[in-house]
């Protein structure tokens, strides 16, 4: 009987080995430059932010509470790549949109033009739900927000297409207001790995 046990619980543990069940999860790296303090090291966040979406409602960190988003900075008149950035991102919303624990966040860098109303009549005309939020507010704030936190680029520039410059990236960020992830939100490859580091975020 003994023997017998044994060999079930030798043959356990094989099975086991081969399935990967000793596989460490899989996890995202943080990213950001890390302050090492004694024996921890600790990554930026997102800074407090305060916006008003599409909806009239004040958008804040609070908002994403126990949330995973994706953050990015368009402008709606923008000439280049802002059409194809939301159409990447559109691919990601199809997938988690039924998901209340994924959020989008996208930040109008021309909030002269970009009002509430412009803002809401684009959402609707996308039919998305209430996982997306396009906010405006105080230029110099989101600007600030967009180098200080995010770590992209937008900045005005007269001489460049549609007066503003912007950076493409698509950013992960998670419940606890780290970026996990930067993608080309022009590259249709960069959208599918995004998809699928949603998909293990959330099983962190």
């Amino acid at each position: 009987m003994y023997l017998y046990k044994m060999k079930n619980i030798v043959a356990t543990l094989l099975i086991c080995f081969a399935l990967g069940c000793n596989k460490k999860q899989e996890q995202l790296p943080f990213l950001g430059q890390p302050v090492v303090r004694g024996n921890d090291t600790i990554y930026p966040k997102i800074k407090d932010f305060s916006f008003i979406d599409q909806d009239s409602m004040i958008v804040t960190n609070e908002t994403f509470k126990g949330k995973i988003y994706i953050a990015d900075f368009i402008f709606l008149s923008c000439p280049t790549i802002c059409p194809k950035m939301n159409f990447e991102l559109n691919k990601v919303y199809d997938v988690y949109k039924n998901n209340p624990k994924v959020n989008y966040l996208s930040h109008t860098i021309d909030p002269e033009h970009d009002n509430i109303e412009r803002l809401k009549a684009y959402r609707n005309s996308l039919a998305l739900n209430q996982n997306w939020h396009f906010v405006t507010g105080n230029k110099d704030s989101i600007f600030s927000i967009a180098t200080k936190s995010y770590f992209t680029t937008a900045y005005p520039d007269a001489k460049e297409p549609g007066g503003l410059v912007h950076g493409g990236g698509l950013l992960l960020i998670d419940q606890n207001r780290h970026i996990r992830g930067v993608y080309d939100g022009t590259n249709p490859q960069e959208t599918n790995r995004l998809i699928k580091d949603i998909k293990v975020l959330l099983n962190e």
